[in-house]
């Protein structure tokens, strides 16, 4: 199998639970898709890197990373699967709201303003963590090139009509779940 497959697996053994659950955007399912148990899982999580990587390969940028804390560890380990070819990437942390001490900074990491970025997130319904973590970008003085995820639950829309390109690694479909 390759990166895509294998990824998919550790998502449906690991990050797929059944149940009623409140959504961040606070409409209701009878499943929740728990990315963090893959992104932050050994095996998974440079599977992670790579599909991220390789699903973004035809767009410029030169860092990645989004709202804490969805976003972190797919950005971490995008600048991992990165560093072992010849297009590294730096990676960046969006603060909910900005630090009340020290540099005050709402974005953590390398600079990017006047660079070209990708925000990314572990699954979005509404688009709103990852358009929370564009609107800081763009008030950073950063170009955002897109937004991609590893799992759409819908905010495809949203962020299209924000004007931004996006993708996502996996469709409710590829997973065998539904709306």
């Amino acid at each position: 199998m390759g990166h895509r497959d294998d990824l998919r697996k550790f998502i449906s053994d690991l990050a797929v639970v059944h149940g009623r659950v409140v959504l961040s955007s606070g409409r209701e399912a009878d499943w929740y898709v728990d990315l963090r148990r893959v992104t932050l899982h050994h095996q998974a999580a440079p599977l992670v890197g790579r599909v991220m990587r390789e699903l973004t390969a035809d767009w410029d940028y030169e860092a990645v990373g989004g709202l804490t804390l969805g976003a972190d560890p797919i950005a971490v380990s995008m600048l991992h699967a990165a560093a072992e070819t010849d297009r590294p990437l730096d990676a960046f942390v969006v603060r909910k709201a900005g630090k009340a001490h020290g540099l005050q900074r709402r974005i953590e990491g390398p600079e990017v303003a006047g660079r070209r970025v990708l925000a990314v997130e572990d699954t979005s319904t509404t688009g709103g963590s990852v358009l929370t973590a564009v609107e800081a970008l763009r008030e950073a003085g950063a170009e955002v090139v897109g937004v991609a995820v590893i799992v759409d639950r819908g905010a495809g829309d949203a962020v299209r009509a924000a004007g931004l390109p996006y993708r996502a690694a996996y469709t409710l479909a590829d997973l065998g779940l539904v709306a």
